[in-house]
């Protein structure tokens, strides 16, 4: 399959899976344990069925939405996900340049590897950093600084990596940051030359945000599982979440999200949005997927509190389905990815959002959206969803 054949977010995976050594791509693909929640946060959406309303008139479509105080011309954005240049030497400046063309927020990891500084200077649309709580706390004040001073919009403090979750294909294939030169891992890379070449001939590989702080992720080979363990703070707790929302001071978000506990917890911290996530099943298998705590989440804080639907995300109707349930917006990372390591860089987003009726059913629910939105109702296989008819 080539570049110009690809449709889909799963036609992507086909060629990343193709270009990249398998550790790397099974860092992108896998999950944790045996990946059921991974499997799950996709699929809760095809349980749910649409009802559209037709002759609506949309010839005039506007996709645009508000979230977490900034405008986006579609109700997507890329959330935050680390080690891109592993992926493509590009990394987040081919993601950060897609999102800028596409009128979306853009999301930098504290484990991304290039700058926040540079990202802040490249790009015009809303930027949002994620958050690793370490137990350096100079290192998690230095990371909070960098950003207000680089002018990003929104903070998002990750709250569901206490510790690293059991990501197996990562055991299996050795995966490390950075690439650990072993036997194994030297074939790999010689039965993927393409992307030898790509890694080996372009700036070294590095983590800006870290590594004036830890040699783990840069210099020293780390798993991302172990760094997680190590390197992040285990006690942190609502006071902290609540003190980086201070030092931060502008648009707040917690990432992570699953419980309307936790929900009501973050509004009285004063977060000004929820990521509804389980990190892409990566961390707890067997836990719900976003989309299936997103009506009950809604309904306890939805109008006082942003609610993004993070993971799963393969189709522009999956957003459509989140954005009926009341969600302000939706995010991912793997849909991206895949793209990137294909080598698509500006082309990422479109499969997801700019193709085929999709377009239509936002426009549908876009021009509705001031009669309210509409509520899951149940039917024999799963949830029944509404397309409200347009004012």
């Amino acid at each position: 399959m080539r570049i110009d054949q690809c449709n889909n977010i799963r036609d992507f995976r086909l060629i990343a899976g193709r270009r990249l050594p398998g550790p790397i791509f099974h860092y992108i693909d896998g999950a944790a344990d045996d990946e059921v929640t991974y499997r799950r946060n996709t699929e809760a959406y095809e349980r749910c069925d649409l009802v559209p309303n037709v002759l609506a008139g949309v010839e005039s479509i506007d996709m645009s939405t508000t979230v977490m105080g900034q405008k986006l011309k579609m109700p997507l954005f890329c959330s935050p996900t680390a080690l891109q240049r592993l992926f493509h030497h590009d990394g987040e400046r081919a993601v950060a340049k897609a999102a800028e063309k596409f009128g979306t927020m853009f999301g930098v990891s504290s484990l991304g590897t290039v700058s926040v500084e540079e990202i802040g200077s490249a790009i015009s649309t809303p930027k949002l950093f994620q958050l690793y709580f370490h137990k350096d706390r100079g290192l998690t004040g230095s990371m909070i600084e960098r950003c207000i001073a680089a002018n990003f919009d929104v903070l998002a403090l990750t709250v569901d990596t206490i510790t690293g979750g059991n990501r197996e294909r990562d055991l299996r294939t050795g995966f490390t940051s950075p690439p650990r030169l072993t036997l194994r891992s030297l074939l790999s890379f010689a039965v993927h030359p393409r992307w030898a070449v790509n890694y080996f001939t372009h700036e070294k590989f590095a983590l800006p945000q870290l590594k004036d702080y830890v040699k783990e992720g840069s210099n020293v080979s780390v798993s991302v599982g172990d760094y997680f363990s190590t390197m992040l703070d285990q006690s942190m707790n609502w006071k902290d979440a609540e003190s980086v929302r201070k030092k931060w001071g502008k648009q707040f978000c917690l990432k992570g999200i699953m419980s309307v506990a936790d929900a009501k917890r973050a509004l009285d911290i004063g977060a000004t949005a929820i990521m509804v996530s389980n990190h892409g099943g990566r961390q707890l298998d067997g836990s719900r997927s976003p989309f299936d705590q997103l009506a009950e989440i809604i309904d306890a804080v939805g109008d006082r509190i942003d609610v993004i639907c993070d993971g799963g995300i393969s189709r522009g109707t999956h957003v459509l389905k989140a954005l009926s349930l009341g969600a302000k917006a939706c995010s991912g990372g793997r849909f991206y990815l895949y793209a990137l390591a294909a080598r698509w860089h500006c082309g990422t987003l479109c499969p997801v959002l700019k193709r085929g009726p999709t377009r239509f059913f936002l426009g549908t629910l876009k021009n509705a959206r001031a009669r309210g939105s509409s509520r899951p109702r149940e039917s024999a296989g799963g949830y029944r969803t509404s397309v409200p008819e347009p004012a």
